[in-house]
């Protein structure tokens, strides 16, 4: 009889290591979410790619994907697991770390001040839940999802800018952004994914794909920068010129 190579766990083994019922991971295994185990004699053994498997399931259904969409994702990475793994949670880790923070509605009542005394405060709070900077809470506070933005929006409101204007601009900006990052992401695709896919997807280039996935944001977020600086200086430069030349002519 053949005996389980080292790292080879019973499935009692495995629900104790990953919190999952046998139950649990037998269903899994039937929905064709885990592959089957390597029998030796009558018993099946799992390994560490079932549990990175079982991982990446619990991550993904955290993200909203339900069980069938999961399971072709695992069909088409040639089990992969491990390395798709990776993969997406390389996906979901933020660009840049930023607490949320959670203040109560009187304070943005206070930036949108003129804002609620014309009766427009609900719309400016529904604004910005559709931006992605604020969600409101079932307690009557608010979460702030990206204070910096909330920052700089109350400092250009400081410096003379009403907030509508500021929000309105904002909202332009999403836009805007959405088309870069299709961009970046269309570059990606097509330069990086495309000819990986097209070889098979090898498994010595799974970690390949997670680095590339890593440095895609700050490069592109470099790239984005210097160049709107560069644009914003420019065009600074010359609306103040043609300002200062209709003035001279008056003059």
């Amino acid at each position: 009889m053949s005996k389980p190579d080292q790292g080879e766990m019973t499935i009692g083994e495995l629900a104790e290591r990953t919190g999952m019922t046998v139950r649990n991971i037998r269903a899994h295994q039937t929905r064709g979410l885990l592959p089957p185990p390597v029998v030796h004699g009558r018993t099946g053994y799992y390994n560490d790619e079932h549990v990175a498997r079982i991982e990446l399931t619990r991550e993904l259904q955290a993200e909203g994907l339900n069980l069938e969409a999961i399971r072709r994702m695992g069909e088409s990475v040639n089990g992969a697991a491990e390395e798709v793994h990776n993969l997406t949670r390389s996906l979901r880790v933020p660009f840049e770390e930023e607490t949320p923070e959670i203040v109560d509605m009187i304070e943005l009542a206070e930036l949108w001040k003129k804002e609620v005394e014309e009766g427009r405060g609900f719309e400016m709070l529904e604004r910005g839940e559709k931006l992605g900077t604020i969600r409101s809470l079932p307690d009557g506070k608010v979460e702030v999802i990206s204070p910096r933005m909330m920052n700089a929006a109350a400092a250009l409101a400081d410096v003379g800018m009403s907030p509508d204007a500021v929000l309105e601009v904002a909202e332009k900006l999403r836009r805007k952004a959405d088309e870069i990052a299709l961009l970046f992401t269309d570059l990606f695709l097509e330069q990086v994914w495309k000819p990986f896919d097209e070889a098979g997807r090898p498994d010595e280039r799974w970690p390949a794909m997670t680095e590339a996935v890593e440095q895609l944001r700050p490069l592109a977020s470099e790239a984005l920068n210097a160049t709107f600086r560069l644009t914003l200086t420019a065009e600074i430069e010359k609306a103040f010129g043609e300002v200062l030349e209709r003035r001279k002519k008056k003059g």
